[in-house]
């Protein structure tokens, strides 16, 4: 039986969708004209989606894989011993990172990153709800959750969802640290493909230039529909140096897209860390960006 569902907006002719197996039918009521309707197709149901990350093709072979990296970052504070946290950290045998919160004394930071976003409702769980954690006050307003994605131009699509965002993160010689998450405005979805990626390859090549100077380097997540605040992105700066990570955010702000197109970036969380999980065998001497 086909469903019909009225299209908000109360114009004086109101449209109608109607739906059933096959197809997508709209049809238009002439309110002063009884009787009077215009029926016509305005497309067949989608296909499935492909879910799968796509990369650049390789000697004219697409790049796919069906695998992404999730970070989880936990912000707590009342916390009057950071050593007994690395030590619980330590002995998890999580992937993490232990952050000491820059603007809060108490305050610790837990960065948290699996391919299984089953460790987050699991195994990190857990160790939350023991000692000493179970002690500390959760900053909620601090906590993110993103996922690794592709855009379709990575040449290396494995390393680029898998292993470049953990090396940055586990890197010894980047212990500073600023994540936030970030929306867009709505009217940024609007505009055409080619003005968006004008737009963000501008903001892309001022994160390129700071990584290929050594400078800084980002941590890019996607978080639609899994932030409790509707965020779209969370991202992750880290570096050597505090001042660089906050020149590259001061840099970042004269893009058209952060000028124009940003409806809201934060709560930001400044870190030093001060425990991280070694990072895998060969992988610190692979490039950081």
């Amino acid at each position: 039986m086909d469903a019909l569902t009225r299209r908000a907006g109360g114009a004086p002719n109101p449209t109608y969708l109607m739906y059933n197996a096959s197809h997508f039918r709209e049809v238009t009521v002439t309110e002063n004209k009884p009787g009077d309707t215009r029926t016509h197709e305005v497309g067949r149901r989608p296909s499935p989606p492909e879910l799968a990350e796509q990369g650049a093709a390789v000697d004219g072979v697409p790049q796919t894989l069906d695998k992404r990296l999730f970070f989880q970052l936990q912000v707590f504070t009342h916390c009057f011993d950071a050593d007994e946290v690395v030590r619980a950290a330590r002995a998890s045998g999580l992937e993490m990172v232990v952050y000491l919160n820059l603007n809060d004394a108490r305050g610790i930071g837990l960065l948290f990153m699996s391919e299984d976003p089953e460790t987050f409702a699991g195994a990190a769980r857990e160790m939350l709800l023991r000692p000493p954690f179970a002690a500390l006050t959760p900053l909620h307003d601090y906590t993110m959750l993103g996922r690794t994605y592709s855009i379709g131009r990575e040449t290396d699509l494995e390393d680029w969802l898998l292993r470049k965002s953990r090396r940055n993160a586990l890197n010894p010689a980047y212990p500073w640290a600023v994540w936030y998450p970030l929306r867009r405005t709505g009217a940024f979805n609007r505009l055409s493909r080619d003005e968006q990626g004008k737009m963000m390859l501008e903001h892309a090549m001022i994160g390129i230039s700071y990584g290929e100077a050594g400078h800084a380097f980002d941590i890019r997540l996607e978080c639609h529909g899994i932030d409790r605040d509707d965020n779209e992105f969370v991202l992750g700066l880290v570096s050597g140096n505090l001042h660089r990570l906050s020149r590259l955010v001061k840099d970042m702000r004269r893009t058209r897209q952060t000028s124009e197109f940003m409806e809201k970036m934060g709560p930001f969380f400044i870190g030093r860390a001060i425990w991280q999980s070694p990072m895998p065998a060969g992988e610190a001497r692979r490039p950081a960006y």
